[in-house]
């Protein structure tokens, strides 16, 4: 990112940043930078904000833990507000909600934010973890489940109700997202391909 494009001019030497979760698009909050906060982020990959009431530097999590890893930034059409894309690594908001606007994801947010939580199940063990479970099974049993669920949403699509079918629909989903986490595809991946087949 080139810094001199931007226009910190316009409010006094700072500039809103609008910090959104890579994965899910969930806009987590909105906090103020200015040059020095911008290069501290741009250079540890943490997000780092002016703080108006304290003066100050802050980078965000300093004291919670609840980092902001930087995946990408972006600056607007007048160049005077960054985009700021995120993996965050707890909640956001200091009333430990995911985002200072509230909890709520559905859509594509909400199946970003299951496939992030599958994919945290191969590294952070819970003994009474189903998914888990289909992990140390392997990718046999993982495409088995597929497979098989698969099935059971032609079928509940023939012969059911479509409360069933939502529920099987809802199960292939789950079952999907493991078998990507298992061969290590994101689901940004998934959306990539499907944003250029719209284009």
């Amino acid at each position: 990112m080139d810094i001199s494009q931007i226009n910190f001019e316009k409010m006094g030497g700072l500039v809103p940043a609008v910090v959104q979760d890579v994965s899910t698009r969930e806009v987590l909050m909105v906090g103020f930078m200015n040059k020095e906060a911008l290069r501290k982020t741009l250079d540890t990959k943490k997000i780092t904000f002016w703080s108006r009431s304290k003066q100050r530097l802050w980078q965000k999590g300093e004291t919670s833990g609840n980092v902001l890893g930087l995946v990408e930034m972006r600056v607007d059409c007048d160049q005077d507000t960054i985009l700021v894309l995120v993996r965050p690594s707890g909640p956001t908001c200091h009333k430990g909600e995911r985002s200072c606007f509230g909890e709520g994801s559905r859509g594509p947010g909400f199946l970003g934010a299951l496939s992030d939580l599958i994919m945290s199940r191969k590294t952070k063990a819970s003994k009474n973890s189903y998914t888990v479970s289909l992990f140390n099974e392997g990718l046999d049993k993982i495409i088995e489940k597929v497979e098989e669920e698969s099935a059971e949403v032609v079928k509940a699509a023939r012969v059911e109700t479509k409360e069933r079918l939502a529920e099987e629909s809802g199960d292939l989903l789950y079952h999907l997202f493991v078998l990507l986490a298992e061969k290590e595809v994101s689901f940004d991946e998934v959306i990539r391909v499907l944003e250029k087949r719209r284009k």
